[in-house]
């Protein structure tokens, strides 16, 4: 993949772009479920569609054609980027918009994961206790003369069970699924075609499955033996075969994040400031709360 420095400003615009259109999916509108809607929901739509033509024709003009220019087929792909056009080459199947929307869900992905992290350190900023367990976790585990990796997660469960509870709390939609052939749910009749919800805020804040739902505790997540674990009925990213392909990447490097940070910071925020979060949603819009990073030495540091 191609980098861009963090003034570039193309670059700076499009992950501004993804992040408008991850809270903006994340409201929830009656147009999700009613398509009848629609004819209401113009606006909307056209607004979606403006965005993501946007972020293609970066996509196409900024990263694909350039590869396109310097690539040799007869070598080893440079990249992720290479590895799809040599696929392109070689695939009768695949088109060049396969390419475009790979990218884009692969780029993409940062705002899932910049959300999570940002709702994970709300929880810690409002949770200082929930910190000083991470960093616990962080120091045993490093021994404070390294960096985190994915390999600690086994040592760390704790700090992984604080993403999860991140997650249950957000108690994000599950996107629709349409039933493919006639069927029935608990004696309920679904035909082919039907729209179908799963209720992902009642499993993940209800009463009849978590014993004070409304309490940020991470330990629900721990076994008596302090393993993670988690219920058949915590779904945060759907179930069966149209589950979220990207959930490993997004705990993954939701799991780097969150531990790299209070390994080096502690976090909070100004007393006059609102940590607003929005129930049901995994998302905050792209202007949100500041938050204080306080180095574990000394000074402070806002972002």
């Amino acid at each position: 993949m191609k980098l861009f420095s963090y003034d570039n400003e193309e670059s700076r615009k499009i992950v501004r772009t993804f992040d408008e259109i991850f809270w903006e999916i994340n409201q929830g509108y009656a147009v999700d479920f009613l398509p009848w809607l629609l004819p209401a929901y113009q606006g909307h739509m056209k607004k979606l569609a403006q965005w993501s033509i946007q972020i293609r024709q970066f996509i196409l003009s900024s990263i694909i054609e350039e590869h396109q220019q310097t690539i040799n087929l007869s070598e080893e792909p440079r990249d992720f980027t290479d590895a799809l056009l040599m696929h392109l080459e070689e695939d009768p199947n695949m088109n060049s918009q396969h390419i475009i929307f790979e990218l884009e869900d692969f780029l993409g992905g940062h705002s899932a994961i910049g959300n999570l992290v940002m709702l994970s350190l709300a929880a810690v900023a409002r949770n200082p206790d929930v910190a000083m367990r991470i960093r616990s976790e962080v120091d045993s585990t490093t021994g404070g003369t390294r960096g985190v990796s994915l390999f600690d997660k086994a040592t760390m469960p704790y700090t992984e069970a604080t993403i999860l509870e991140t997650l249950r709390t957000a108690s994000s939609p599950i996107v629709p699924h349409v039933a493919s052939q006639n069927t029935s749910i608990a004696g309920y009749t679904v035909e082919k075609g039907t729209v179908v919800f799963l209720n992902n805020y009642e499993l993940n804040i209800g009463e009849q499955y978590w014993s004070n739902p409304q309490l940020f505790q991470p330990e629900r997540f721990l076994s008596k033996e302090g393993n993670v674990t988690k219920p058949e009925y915590f779904i945060p990213f759907s179930t069966g075969k149209r589950m979220c392909i990207g959930q490993r990447l997004v705990q993954g490097f939701s799991f780097i994040l969150l531990a790299s940070i209070i390994q080096h910071f502690d976090v909070s925020a100004d007393q006059n400031t609102e940590i607003r979060t929005y129930p049901a949603c995994v998302a905050v819009p792209p202007d949100t709360f500041p938050l204080i990073f306080t180095p574990r030495s000394c000074s402070r540091t806002e972002v």
